[in-house]
């Protein structure tokens, strides 16, 4: 049996617990009540930081016309289901609400709102490659020191801006998915859709059905797929993720791997014309977009709906970035840093894929935590 963290005097901030956990999306809360499962206890030996002032992960941000039945299949948390909530209250609403409940539920150790600052060893005297003693956490509300920490911070905190000639002189607006709230404020307005994914689709159709004049850029042809979404699908996908971050490679967007489900609402919009995209960006002038084939679009306001990047800064003091420019995995193992797990990335960016990582770095960070224990001996707390 896992017993409590050995007291450390480090300094009068820092708190000693056995485990953190960055982020109470799906992947972190999943994480939490697994180590739960596992016999570690609540606040005496694992915490969970969440950067957010209320339960729901980034679902908390999204915006309030994006009811449930419209945003991206969430997958119920272990032990607690998600039921059938109302299609169309808004998403945000459902999650927080469900979010919450299973925090309750389960009495996990959710400290909000919390900023994680930097992971890093603990102890200026130890080398950058030295893998061995606690990690220090460093947040805006003081210092954590811990033997693993799981890191499921998502993707949210980095939407990706790309570069384009243009972009700093275009007189119209411009916001990322990230920011938006309502397509109700592009009434009458021309609006250019930059990006090839789901979210660009979704934000296509609402747009135009709120009276915008859209118009859509994408680098290659929009890759619309009447496969269905089976286990099959889900497998071939996963593995096909997991090839580029146990290589060490960044994620590749969501769209190259799955492709677009070619859904009769899409097929509409293919129909009317609003799912047609005008092909590459080439620059953004003053008041227009222009496309790889020659052709100029007057603009007024330009949508980047071009993803996110993985939320890691905090993990830069780890070292963790291969040649390829992503972080080497090997299931939720860091390759480089072995007290490190990390979830909802790559493979596991899905609320399926988080629940799953959860479970899994729960179970290595408790054997990592036997491991310590067994060469501690009596000293180590642990029995």
């Amino acid at each position: 049996m896992l017993g409590s963290a050995r007291q450390v005097a480090v300094d009068g901030e820092s708190r000693r617990v056995r485990v953190v956990v960055i982020g109470a999306g799906q992947a972190g809360l999943s994480s939490a009540y697994h180590l739960a499962r596992r016999g570690l206890e609540p606040h005496r030996d694992f915490v969970v930081l969440d950067a957010n002032p209320a339960p729901g992960g980034a679902w908390l941000h999204r915006w309030p016309a994006l009811t449930f039945d419209a945003a991206h299949a969430l997958h119920s948390l272990p032990g607690f289901p998600l039921g059938a909530p109302d299609p169309k209250e808004p998403a945000s609403a459902v999650v927080n609400r469900y979010y919450g409940a299973f925090e309750r539920e389960f009495a996990l150790p959710v400290v909000r709102p919390v900023t994680v600052l930097r992971v890093e060893p603990d102890g200026a005297d130890l080398p950058d490659d030295a893998h061995s003693g606690p990690l220090r956490i460093t947040t805006t509300g003081g210092t954590w020191i811990a033997d693993a920490v799981i890191s499921a911070t998502g993707t949210w905190d980095r939407p990706y801006w790309p570069y384009y000639r243009g972009r700093d002189v275009f007189a119209g607006r411009q916001l990322h998915t990230h920011d938006f709230r309502s397509a109700a404020e592009f009434a009458d307005r021309r609006v250019l859709v930059v990006g090839g994914g789901t979210s660009a689709v979704q934000f296509l159709l609402q747009l135009a059905e709120a009276g915008a004049t859209t118009s859509w850029s994408t680098r290659r042809p929009p890759a619309f797929t009447r496969r269905p979404f089976d286990p099959e699908w889900g497998r071939e996908v996963e593995a096909e993720v997991t090839a580029r971050t146990s290589a060490g490679l960044p994620p590749a967007s969501v769209v190259s791997v799955t492709g677009l489900p070619l859904t009769p609402q899409y097929q509409a919009g293919i129909d009317a014309g609003i799912l047609v995209s005008r092909g590459p960006l080439t620059e953004l002038r003053e008041h227009s977009a222009v496309f790889a084939d020659g052709s100029e679009e007057p603009v007024d306001a330009v949508l980047w709906a071009t993803g996110f990047r993985a939320s890691l800064d905090h993990l830069a003091p780890l070292h963790l970035r291969e040649p390829g420019g992503g972080i080497r995995t090997d299931g939720v193992h860091v390759v480089k840093e072995p007290r490190l797990l990390l979830v909802g990335y790559g493979a596991s960016a899905s609320t399926l894929g988080a629940s799953r990582a959860g479970r899994a770095a729960a179970a290595a960070a408790v054997g990592s935590l036997r491991s310590i224990a067994s060469h501690e001996g009596p000293a180590g707390n642990l029995a």
